[in-house]
């Protein structure tokens, strides 16, 4: 385990800034497009400006670099983390997990509340060890040698937690990509995961015939398969195709911004005003950080597990066992299963139904995201 810091040499900064200036726009889009069509020109353009003209990386650099960073091999990947020790005298180690096209970025505002709570208002003794890791092939982490799935990441966090920071028990929690991977953590690993929280709800129960859905879950699944059929090119791409695509993203940064952009403007609780949920300088920390990583193209590897992997739903009379917490943000495009779905293949011992926000809880809405994981956490330990 090595001390890590984020720094962007002054020849990429310019680098960049000379894309920018050099971007070749499309001609034309439809006069009623918005985003109708996919990311709208007019606000890419406007982000862009932005990013050449006033955005702050280094000021970036000093919020990640405020938490203490380290890298580890984990079974020979380079995996990069964020270590904040929390207060109180037996604070409890709780991991948490991003996804796609999430970064560590989205956790920078609840890591010091989750590990300090008394600096806002709260109990020191509600303290967490908070630990935020990079995917493999994202961020600050190094790729792994070729795809690999969630239940894979989730062995990898296992190791991370267990073999390089010695924690002999800990609490998981992630959305996005970062749901499916805490799912595996407390299927698989239950002997060292504790409990898990989820903000959104991926893993599926294997189909049991003598259960048939009900009526709420039929809806949900239908709307599901009509969001799969409207929503998802992005996935097809990434599944198949990702090689191909990475080629234009990861030479121009307004390509690269408009990519990730159209699924914040989409997933988030923005109501279709992005900039409600989401500032500039929050979108730009996310994408800047991808583009000077240069990580589009691996951390898009993961969606090979659609069509490689089984790992979205758990075996035949198999269930997470360990005491599971769901949150549910009602503005989230991907709508979370109804609580009878979840307890098919789950404890599930906490469920939240969220006031407002979307995909990206913890940086949408990071006072009830922190409330709603120290309350599970409240519960787990006095039920144990």
């Amino acid at each position: 385990m090595k001390a890590f810091e984020v720094h962007v040499g002054d020849t990429e900064i310019a680098d960049l800034n000379a894309r920018l200036d050099a971007t070749r726009w499309p001609r034309e889009e439809p006069a009623d497009a918005g985003w109708n069509y996919g990311a709208s020109m007019a606000y890419v353009r406007e982000l862009c400006a932005h990013w050449r003209d006033a955005f702050d990386w280094r000021a970036v650099e000093a919020r990640i670099n405020g938490f203490d960073n380290f890298t580890a091999d984990v079974d020979g990947i380079d995996i990069h983390f964020i270590l904040e020790k929390g207060s109180g005298a037996q604070p409890t180690p709780l991991i948490l997990t991003h996804g796609w096209p999430g970064s560590i970025v989205e956790f920078l505002e609840v890591i010091e509340p989750l590990a300090h709570p008394e600096r806002f208002g709260g109990d020191a003794e509600d303290g967490f060890d908070v630990i935020v890791p990079s995917l493999p092939g994202y961020g600050f982490s190094g790729a792994p040698p070729k795809a690999i799935d969630c239940r894979e990441t989730a062995r990898l966090w296992r190791g991370l937690m267990v073999d390089v920071l010695g924690y002999q028990g800990f609490i998981a929690q992630g959305g996005d990509w970062g749901c499916l991977v805490t799912s595996w953590l407390g299927l698989n690993h239950a002997d060292v995961c504790k409990a898990i929280h989820q903000n959104m709800w991926i893993l599926r129960p294997a189909r049991d015939d003598s259960r048939p859905y009900d009526a709420e879950e039929k809806a949900w699944t239908g709307r599901r398969r009509q969001l799969m059929a409207t929503e998802t090119a992005y996935q097809a791409i990434q599944s198949t195709k990702s090689q191909t695509l990475a080629y234009g993203l990861t030479d121009s940064p307004a390509g690269l911004a408009a990519w990730i952009a159209e699924k914040f403007h989409r997933w988030g609780d923005t109501g279709g005003d992005i900039e409600s949920r989401f500032s500039k300088d929050r979108l730009l920390a996310n994408i800047a950080l991808y583009w000077f990583t240069a990580t589009i193209n691996t951390s898009a590897w993961m969606y090979r597990s659609i069509i490689e992997s089984d790992n979205f739903i758990a075996p035949p009379g198999r269930k997470i066992e360990v005491p599971t917490g769901v949150a549910h943000f009602p503005g989230d495009i991907f709508a979370t299963p109804p609580r009878q779905w979840v307890e098919r293949v789950a404890n599930v011992v906490h469920w939240t139904d969220m006031p407002a926000g979307g995909h990206f809880a913890a940086m949408e809405e990071p006072a009830l995201f922190v409330d709603d994981i120290r309350a599970f956490r409240r519960l787990v330990e006095a039920d144990s």
